[in-house]
C-alpha cells in the first residue's frame, strides 16, 4: 500500500539558475549578510545595559531585565520565522524580506537615540531589530549549509566542517563589534555608534545580492508540521491497534524518496529507518482492517516509516532543548552584570585610553578565535586515533563537555566577585558603588575566556545537532530551536532574579540592588552554580538515552557506533 512519488516533493525541489562549482562559492555571499547581522546585533546588545541605566536612567535590576527581554523576544521570533521561511516563503526570500526590515529597524534605532531622543522610538524600533531577527536567524546557517550538496564526496567533506568555520566567521563579527562599536557609543556618541552598525547591514545586504545567481534556492513545501499532525491523529485514530512492534504490519511510502535525476542538485530525502523509542507512535504506520479495505492510503489514519520516524526526532530534541536552558541563563550574564562589573573597575589603559568595559565581551570571541581551529584540526583527528569517531566525539558529547564548563563559569565567577567586594569594604567603598575601586578589570578576563571556550562547545554542538537531527523539511524550524534556547534561556535568567529578590528580601539583605558592591553577586553565582550542575546531571542522563537518527543506506547520523541493528520492510 504505497503511494505513487508525491509531486509535492518536486515541487519542492533545489532550483539552479547557473551551475557552481562547490557549496563555498555560493555560501561565502551568504557568510556576508550573517556575519553583518552579528555585527550589528552583538554592538547593540554588549552595551544595551548602559544605556538603559545612564541614558534611561532605569535601575540596574529593571534594565537587566529589559536587556534580556529584548534577547530573549529576539530569539523566540525564529520560531515564526522558520515556519514562514519552510511553510510559504523559502529560506532565500525570508533571508532578504527580513534583511530589509532588520536595516530599517536599525535606521529608527539611530534616529531615536540622535535626533529624535525618543524613548517610545527606542523601544519600537528595538522589537522591529527582533522581528528581523525572526526571519534572519532561523533561515542564513540553514541556506548557507544547503549549498553544499550530500551528494557529492567533496562538497560533503566541505560540509563537515561548515558550522566550525561559520561559526568562527560570525564570532569574527561580533567580536568586533565589542571593540568598535562600543568605543563609539562611549566615547563619540550612541548615534555614531549605531550609524555604523546601519552602515554594515546595508553593505552586507548589497553583497548578498551580489550572489544571487549562484544560489541553490529552495521552494517552500507547505506547512510541515501536516506530516506531524498526522502522525499524532493517525495513532490517536488507531490506540486500540495492537502488535505494533512487527514490522511487517508497517508501511513505507514511496513519497519519501526524491527521484534520482533531481539528485545532483539536492541532498536527498533520506528513509529513515525504524526505532524503538516512542513505540506508541508505531501505531500510526500499521495496517489495520480499516486500512487493508481501502483502494487508497489515508494520510490520517496511515503514515510511513519515515513519517513517523520524523516526529521522533522532533521529540527526542526536546529535552535537550530543556537541558541547556540553563547553559544560556550562564551566558546572558557577560552582557548584563558581568559588564556592571566591569564598570566598577580600573580600566584606562596608558595615560588615558578608556577602555569600554562592555568591550571585555570580546574576550568572548578571540577565545573562540582560537578555540575553534585548535579543535577543529588539532583535537578532532586526535580524539578520532582513540574514539574512532569521524567527528572526534559525539555531538551531544561535545554539548556536554560546554556545560560542565557553564559551570566553571560561575564558580570563578563567583571567587572574582568575593576578591572585588572584598577590595571594596578595603577601601571604604562598600557604598560608594559609582566610585571606580583600585582593582583592574582584566580579573574578569577567566570568566570571559571560560565562557568562550564552552560557548565553542555547546553552541556549535547545538547547530549541527539541530540542523543534522531534524526532518529536512524542518531544518530551517531546527535552526530557530537552537536559537530559541537563548530566547528562553533570557527569560529563564529574569524568573531566577525574580526568585532571588523574592526570597532574600524576606530573609534580611535583598541581593541584586542598585549598589552592586552590596547586591551579593557572589552568592548569586554560588547559586547558579549549584543549579548548573544539576541540570548538568540531567542532561547526562538524557544524553545516555538519546538515540541519534538512522538512515536507510547503512548511514547513522552522529551514532556513537558503527554497527545498528537495520530494519528493512515493506507491505
Amino acid at each position: 500500500m504505497a503511494d505513487s512519488p508525491s509531486k509535492s516533493k518536486s515541487n519542492s525541489l533545489i532550483h539552479h539558475t547557473t551551475t557552481t562549482k562547490g557549496g563555498w562559492h555560493a555560501a561565502i555571499f551568504i557568510i556576508f549578510v550573517e556575519v553583518a547581522e552579528r555585527f550589528a546585533y552583538q554592538g547593540l546588545a554588549s552595551n544595551l545595559v548602559n544605556y538603559l541605566t545612564k541614558f534611561l536612567n532605569e535601575p540596574t535590576t529593571t534594565a537587566v531585565k529589559n536587556v534580556n527581554t529584548w534577547v530573549g523576544v529576539s530569539s523566540l521570533f525564529p520560531l515564526l520565522g522558520g515556519f514562514i521561511a519552510d511553510s510559504y516563503l523559502g529560506r532565500f526570500n525570508t533571508i532578504l524580506l527580513s534583511s530589509l526590515i532588520y536595516l530599517v529597524g536599525m535606521i529608527f534605532l539611530t534616529l531615536s537615540v540622535s535626533a529624535l531622543r525618543h524613548k517610545t522610538l527606542f523601544f519600537f524600533a528595538l522589537y522591529v531589530l527582533s522581528i528581523g531577527e525572526g526571519g534572519h536567524k532561523p533561515c542564513v546557517q540553514t541556506f548557507a549549509a544547503d549549498q553544499f550538496d550530500d551528494d557529492t564526496p567533496e562538497e560533503k567533506d566541505a560540509k563537515s566542517s561548515f558550522f566550525n568555520w561559520w561559526y568562527l566567521g560570525i564570532v569574527a563579527g561580533s567580536t568586533a563589534a565589542v571593540f568598535i562599536p562600543v568605543y563609539l557609543q562611549d566615547n563619540v556618541g550612541w548615534g555614531v555608534g549605531l550609524g555604523v552598525l546601519a552602515g554594515v547591514l546595508a553593505l552586507a545586504l548589497a553583497l548578498f545580492l551580489l550572489g544571487i545567481k549562484r544560489y541553490r534556492k529552495e521552494s517552500p513545501t507547505g506547512s510541515p508540521f501536516t506530516r506531524l499532525a498526522q502522525v499524532f491523529v493517525a495513532t490517536a485514530r488507531k490506540w486500540r491497534v495492537q502488535h505494533t512492534l512487527s514490522l511487517n504490519h508497517f508501511c513505507y511510502s514511496e513519497d519519501d524518496k526524491v527521484e534520482p535525476h533531481h539528485l545532483h542538485v539536492q541532498p536527498k530525502y533520506h528513509t529513515l529507518l525504524h526505532t524503538r523509542q516512542y513505540r506508541f507512535l508505531d501505531k500510526a504506520a500499521t495496517i489495520d482492517e480499516i486500512d487493508s479495505s481501502n483502494k487508497t492510503r489515508n494520510p490520517w489514519r496511515l503514515c510511513s516509516v519515515t513519517q513517523v520516524e520524523e516526529v521522533k526526532l522532533v521529540l527526542r530534541l526536546i529535552p535537550i532543548w530543556l537541558s541547556c536552558l540553563m547553559f544560556t541563563v550562564v551566558q546572558a550574564q557577560g552582557h548584563t552584570y558581568f559588564t556592571k562589573q566591569g564598570g566598577t573597575l580600573i580600566h584606562t589603559i596608558g595615560s588615558n585610553f578608556q577602555f569600554p568595559p562592555a568591550s571585555l565581551q570580546g574576550l568572548v570571541g578571540v577565545t573562540i578565535l582560537f578555540v575553534v581551529p585548535i579543535y577543529d584540526r588539532v583535537f578532532v583527528p586526535l580524539a578520532r586515533k582513540f574514539t574512532h569517531h569521524p567527528n572526534g566525539i559525539t555531538v551531544l558529547q561535545r554539548i556536554g563537555v560546554g556545560l560542565f564548563l557553564s559551570i566553571l563559569t560561575m564558580v570563578v565567577s563567583a571567587l572574582v566577585e568575593t576578591k572585588r567586594v572584598t577590595v571594596a569594604k578595603s577601601h571604604g567603598l562598600i557604598d560608594n558603588p559609582s566610585e571606580i575601586l583600585p582593582m583592574s578589570i582584566w580579573w574578569l578576563l577567566p570568566q570571559y575566556m571560560i565562557t568562550g571556550v564552552s560557548d565553542a562547545f555547546t553552541i556549535v554542538g547545538l547547530q549541527e545537532l539541530f540542523y543534522d537531527q531534524m526532518p529536512e523539511g524542518l531544518r530551517s524550524l531546527g535552526a530557530a530551536a537552537y536559537i530559541s534556547i537563548v530566547g528562553v534561556g533570557s527569560f529563564v535568567s529574569n524568573i531566577i532574579i525574580v526568585i532571588v529578590e523574592v526570597i532574600t528580601s524576606k530573609s534580611g539583605e535583598k541581593w541584586l540592588g542598585n549598589n552592586i558592591n552590596r547586591a551579593h553577586l557572589d552568592d548569586y553565582y554560588w547559586v547558579m552554580a549549584v543549579l548548573c550542575a544539576l541540570n548538568l546531571g540531567v542532561y547526562m542522563w538524557i544524553a545516555k538515552c538519546y538515540e541519534y537518527k538512522k538512515v536507510d543506506g547503512g548511514e547513522t547520523s552522529n551514532q556513537e557506533g558503527s554497527s545498528y541493528n537495520k530494519y528493512r520492510g515493506g507491505v
